[in-house]
This record gives structure tokens, sequence and C-alpha cells, in this order.
């Protein structure tokens, strides 16, 4: 960790309204690269006021941008030194009920289905005020729960091939239209679900949306055929033959299913 973010984690310890304070991303899994940024999670009991924080972290930072909400309530900052660093502000309630309702209610998504239990297994902890974050952990640091990917596999397939709605017919629809937007728009929302079936197969939780391919090869033992060719010709396509896109997803969804049921009988 660089002597500017540590900076950083003293002036946030001293802020009394931040019940823990956890590491996350890339620098907590040791994945990190050059161009890898600080994912630095907050839980909060109150509001910080943005001038206080402003304040507390100007003497570190080149650019500040203080209280964006586009995604989750969040400070964007580049250190002085060039590292860029999102500090993200939770209430530990609401994060602890979305970690239930996926662990203990087996709640499936559409992609993305245990990014939230992956981020706080993999989260390290810089500073825990009440333990209760660090409680959290040890509670849900327990063997994949067989319901939940089986929800996960089946609500994603249904997506990726056995439903009307599926992904690959809407691709097909947006080419024959000549959306290239849509076209773009659903092959992201299909590998959002053919990954997350990839990871409930593997009963690995969900990293997130960055370097899925090298992990996937990296830690998942069950993956379909052609994994990584398929993927990289799907992405190819969309530019220079989307028509073949909706072609390539269903193929890669067949393999997927193929895998899926072989796995089943084992």
């Amino acid at each position: 960790m660089s002597k500017l973010a540590e900076e950083i984690f003293k002036a946030l310890e001293n802020m009394s309204e931040i019940e823990a304070c956890a590491l996350g991303g890339s620098r907590a899994a040791g994945r990190a690269d050059g161009n890898s940024d600080y994912d630095v999670y907050l839980y909060v009991t109150g509001e910080i006021p943005e001038k206080v924080r402003s304040e507390a972290f100007s003497g570190m930072c080149s650019v500040m941008e203080i209280g964006n909400r586009f995604w989750e309530y969040e400070d964007n900052l580049i250190l002085s030194d060039g590292t860029p660093m999102d500090i993200i502000y939770r209430n530990l309630d609401d994060f602890a009920e979305g970690i239930s309702r996926v662990c203990d209610e087996f709640a499936p998504g559409n992609g993305y289905t245990t990014c939230m239990w992956h981020n706080l297994l993999n989260s390290r902890i810089v500073f825990d005020r009440s333990g209760r974050y660090t409680a959290l952990q040890k509670k849900y640091d327990i063997p994949y729960p067989e319901r939940l990917a089986e929800n996960i596999i089946s609500r994603n397939m249904r997506l990726l091939k056995d439903s009307l709605p599926n992904y690959p017919d809407q691709i097909k629809k947006a080419a024959l239209r000549g959306d290239i937007n849509s076209v773009n728009h659903r092959t992201a929302e299909f590998m959002a679900s053919y990954f997350d079936v990839i990871f409930a197969l593997n009963r690995k939780t969900h990293p997130g949306e960055k370097k899925l391919v090298n992990i996937s090869l990296a830690e998942c033992g069950i993956l379909p055929a052609d994994f990584e060719n398929n993927i990289h010709e799907l992405f190819k396509s969309i530019s220079n033959s989307p028509e073949k896109t909706a072609g390539i997803a269903a193929a890669m969804a067949d393999e997927l299913k193929k895998t899926v049921n072989e796995q089943a009988m084992q």
C-alpha cells in the first residue's frame, strides 16, 4: 500500500461515523496491476458532511469528486501519485440484508448474483470499531450453498437459452434491425448471465466485472468447450459481423448447457 493511501486511511479512521473500513477489489485479492485503483468500502452509522471529507482528502489528492451517485454513494479521487481511489459509503445493515438474500434465501439475479458476497469475503479489513463487519465475514465464510448454485444456473440458463426472451434471440432481432447499439447491449447482458452460470457451476463467488476470462481460466476447473476462443469471436463479431453475433452466442449457450447437464449427471 502506498504512503498516500495509508494517509487516506488514517484520515478515515478519525471520522467517528465510520463503523468499519475495508479494502476490496484487485488490491485486496492480490490481482493488482499498474492500472489498478483502490476500492475502499466504508460502513457508516451516519452521514459525513462532504465538506469534512473534501478537507480531509485534499492534501493527498490531485483531483476529487465528492459525493457522486452514479452507482453507489461514493467519493472518486486521484491521489497525488496518480493512483485512482474510489471510496464507497454503505450502511452495514442494508449490506448484510443483501448478503442474506443470496446466502440464506438463495435468491438468484440476472448476472452478478454473488458479487456482494464475494466482496464481503475478499475484502481486507482496515479497521472495524464495532466488530460487526468482522462478524459478518465470519458468518458468511461458508460452503457455497447447493440450492443457490442450482437457482443461479436455472434462472440464467433460461435467459441464455431456455426462454422466449432469451438473449441470443434478442441479439438476432437487434442485428436484423441494424441496431448495433442494441446488439452490444444485449451481448453484455448475455455475458453477465453466462459468467454467473460459470461461477455458480464451479461453486465460486462472482468476482465482479474485471478480468473474468483470466480468472475463469485460472480458477474454474469446469468450463464449456472453446470457452476463451468463443468469447473472443463473440466480441469481434459485434463490430465486424453483427449478423453472426447471435449465432455465436447461441452456440456458447449450447456448450454451457451441455456442460451443466454433464455436471448434473456426475
